[in-house]
């Protein structure tokens, strides 16, 4: 599907992403001066947007999803459903030795129970696959070899031991350690040689002086003079795999990927591709580097951090619709910025020129908050409550099987009101089979003594009780029942408002805190309620 983000040199020259790029240039160690901006380029970037919008999110199968990568996932996801286009999950295992098992088939797992599938994948497939970089190799080495044979890429034979000896040095005069590129000078006849001989070997890609300042939908305007602070890069292992340098961009090109939006720590490296790009004669795609995620206080989401993993929110019973409205309210490019933001309005107010280049802080003590409003929002909406219902089905059936009495407890009606009274009130739906609430799934064991302790007109009031549940009738209200409790202790002898209170919590639940009286009233019902209070009306040896 196309989309116009632009419609004309016009608009776009009075665009705010293309005035913020004017008006800030990014501060890069190594840069030019401010690029004037001439109509050819105006057109190519007007071109560029026009077309049919592909992006991608190509995470490494050397970990589990994160945070930060959901994140960057998301705000692909969003681009793409913004402007109508495609959401391409490629996963980058060219790195077999720190392959990790399962991480592949969890990270597109967990995009999915994010609601944010991609369109086309390994499991999906697609028009451009294969979408695993191992599958690929023959593409990356026939790139490769063109890049030799047009003097853009040479052969390097350099040992390990010799590249080490080079970090060793550089890193004892106090210098970045980079390679000093002596392979490009080596004669045709070397080069055969050695290749004749079986010579382990890499390609690397040169490096030129001359670098074309990009336009970053986020950091603006940008430059980075790559061959004066680096060696050539290694493009193809040793392994015959190719390094990230070379195989996102082939892959991005034959992918027709239109946007790359990506963290903003590969912003360095994006002049050394559109080197590439050059030399392979392709066009690249749209630049867009996002801000970090970083914790609360300004520190490195790290992976080290066992909660940020996202399989791990999803097992504690967190809402995806949870985390992605904490990751995207702690950043930017929104027009509001309000907590309990559904994915569809998520969408609906994005706006890319909005993003800005500050690092978003996350605060994960906030995600129970979140949690909570996302969770009354699905409980307020039937099909969603529905699943809701069976979920919790099974959860009851795992911590209480053995103790159930009543197998009312399961029918979706009886759950489905229990939900309702503690929407708003719960972060998660865990919290239902807590100690806290195990009233309402089995009842509490206490004996008459327990209660007498209490107050010695328990049988009184259990009466007093009976008697108010059959004037309710069947349906049961908070609030009347609310103020039909004030009353009783205006029926009984000597027992206060208080002692009422506390006798008729510890009949209905067992313990000394938690919901109103009422509320849990409501929520067992009549028939339980009558349950619960008949006993205290048998004779003690009976009980």
């Amino acid at each position: 599907m196309l989309v116009w983000l632009k419609t004309c040199r016009r608009c776009f020259l009075r665009s705010p992403v293309l005035l913020r790029g004017f008006q800030s240039v990014t501060a890069v160690r190594h840069r030019r001066a401010e690029p004037q901006v001439n109509s050819a380029a105006v057109y190519r970037w007007c071109s560029t947007v026009q077309g049919e919008v592909r992006v991608r999110f190509a995470p490494s199968p050397t970990g589990f999803l994160h945070l930060g990568g959901l994140r960057t996932a998301l705000y692909n996801y969003i681009f793409a459903k913004k402007y109508g286009g495609e959401f391409i999950l490629r996963l980058e295992d060219t790195d077999q030795s720190r392959l990790v098992s399962g991480a592949a088939e969890s990270i597109e797992d967990m995009l999915e129970w994010a609601g944010i599938p991609p369109d086309e994948s390994p499991r999906r497939g697609g028009p451009q696959g294969p979408y695993l970089q191992s599958q690929r190799l023959d593409l990356y080495n026939e790139t490769a070899r063109k890049l030799v044979e047009s003097g853009h890429g040479y052969y390097c034979f350099c040992s390990p031991q010799r590249l080490e000896l080079l970090k060793k040095e550089a890193l004892r005069a106090g210098q970045t350690p980079r390679y000093d590129n002596r392979c490009r000078h080596l004669r045709a006849d070397q080069v055969q040689e050695k290749l004749a001989q079986g010579a382990p070997h890499v390609v690397r890609f040169r490096l030129e002086a001359g670098v074309e300042s990009f336009q970053d939908l986020i950091f603006g305007w940008n430059r980075h003079e790559v061959a004066q602070v680096e060696g050539d890069p290694v493009v193809i292992k040793a392994d015959g795999f190719p390094t990230y340098h070379l195989a996102n961009i082939v892959d991005d090109h034959y992918m027709k990927i239109s946007h790359v939006l990506r963290g903003s720590e590969w912003l360095i490296s994006t002049s050394k591709h559109l080197l590439m790009y050059r030399a392979l004669g392709w066009t690249p795609p749209t630049f867009g580097h996002l801000p970090l995620l970083m914790n609360s206080d300004g520190s490195k989401l790290s992976k080290r951090q066992g909660d940020i993993f996202i399989e791990n929110f999803c097992r504690d019973g967190v809402l995806p619709e949870a985390l992605l409205d904490i990751t995207t309210n702690c950043g930017s490019g929104f027009t509001s910025n309000r907590m309990g933001r559904r994915l569809e309005e998520l969408i609906s107010e994005f706006n890319p020129s909005k993003i800005t280049t500050h690092s978003a802080l996350l605060d994960l003590e906030k995600l129970p908050e979140f949690n909570r409003i996302h969770l009354q929002q699905r409980i307020e909406d039937e099909q969603k409550c529905c699943v809701l219902i069976k979920d919790l089905q099974q959860q009851i059936q795992q911590v209480y099987a053995a103790e159930i009495q009543d197998k009312e407890v399961l029918e979706g009606d009886y759950i489905r009101r229990v939900l309702h009274l503690r929407k708003g009130h719960i972060t998660s739906m865990k919290e239902l089979v807590s100690p806290t609430y195990s009233y309402l799934w089995v009842r509490p064991s206490l004996s008459i003594q327990q209660v007498a302790a209490l107050t010695k007109e328990a049988s009184h009031i259990a009466s007093l009780v009976l008697r108010l549940i059959e004037e309710q009738g069947e349906e049961l209200s908070v609030d009347q029942l609310t103020k039909d409790l004030k009353s009783l202790p205006k029926q009984t002898k000597a027992t206060k408002y208080r002692e009422v209170m506390k006798m008729l919590r510890l009949v209905l639940s067992g313990l000394q805190q938690g919901p109103s009286v009422a509320e849990m009233m409501v929520s067992l019902g009549p028939a339980e309620i009558r349950h619960r209070f008949q006993k205290l009306l048998l004779p003690p040896d009976s009980c």
